[in-house]
């Protein structure tokens, strides 16, 4: 493939697959993704344009939640197809080249990390596992005033008591399930717990964990995770995948300045 009238964009880099995308498939600005070969990887690509990808109008972009947001869903659109029919190593959000010759330059230069990653990856996808707990209910003060200020401050140190050995237990449950599913998985990820504010999603995040599955073993590892949903009743396990394996890429490239910046490739 040729740049023609904008830079490329790339979505990920996988071994040579015959099964074809999906025919109305589009990524981000619309365009519909194509292959570029180099050696034994591929590359899937699209054009993106000028006017939004150079240094200047992609650093303004970042900052548009909007923007980020529907072109963070069109390249995870184009990674979902990919997954379908192959096993892609994804690449960062807004990794762009001037044109196709800096593409095969990234791909030639990482080439040996590449392949060590995508045979490691081959059959196999990710499990997202995340695990929530609500604040304890604050137990009912007792009928009738304390009887001493001492009374007052025993009553107030066993609720305090209380409220903190259940959020103990549920950490407990949380580490315990992570060791878990982690045993029947290949490799696993803890990545930092969710801030509710930006997440939007009630209760503290104990557990925020990717697995490394194998496609063969996919089914077993789901109907761990829900019969694991029936021994907490009081805290939420949610699963999520399966995904590309965003969590087990690196080393990955790193982030590539944009094409107008005059150091591209």
């Amino acid at each position: 493939m040729t740049a023609q009238g904008g830079f490329r964009y790339v979505y990920a880099v996988c071994r040579p697959f015959e099964a074809a995308l999906q025919a109305q498939l589009t990524g981000v600005a619309g365009a519909p993704p194509g292959l570029l070969r180099h050696h034994g990887l591929v590359a899937v690509v699209s054009t993106v344009p000028e006017g939004d990808f150079a240094e200047g109008p992609l650093r303004d972009h970042l900052e548009d939640l909007d923007w980020l947001a529907a072109t963070a869903r069109a390249h995870q659109g184009v990674i979902d197809a990919l997954t379908t029919v192959t096993t892609p190593l994804p690449l960062r959000l807004a990794t762009v080249f001037r044109d196709d010759s800096g593409v095969r330059t990234m791909m030639e230069d990482r080439e040996a990390d590449f392949l060590h990653i995508l045979d490691r990856l081959e059959g196999r996808v990710e499990w997202g596992v995340k695990l929530y707990a609500d604040p304890p209910e604050q137990a009912p003060a007792p009928a009738g005033r304390p009887a001493s200020g001492r009374d007052y401050l025993r009553q107030r140190r066993m609720s305090t008591r209380a409220h903190e050995e259940k959020w103990r237990a549920a950490e407990e449950f949380a580490h315990t399930l992570h060791e878990r599913l982690s045993r029947r998985a290949e490799d696993s990820r803890l990545h930092p717990p969710q801030n509710a504010a930006l997440s939007g999603v009630s209760g503290r995040n104990l557990l925020n964990a990717a697995y490394l599955v194998s496609r063969a073993d996919s089914e077993e590892f789901v109907e761990l995770v829900d019969r694991t949903k029936d021994e907490a009743p009081e805290i939420r396990v949610e699963l999520t995948g399966p995904w590309a394996a965003y969590s087990f890429t690196e080393p990955t490239t790193e982030p590539t300045e944009p094409a107008e910046a005059g150091e591209q490739r």
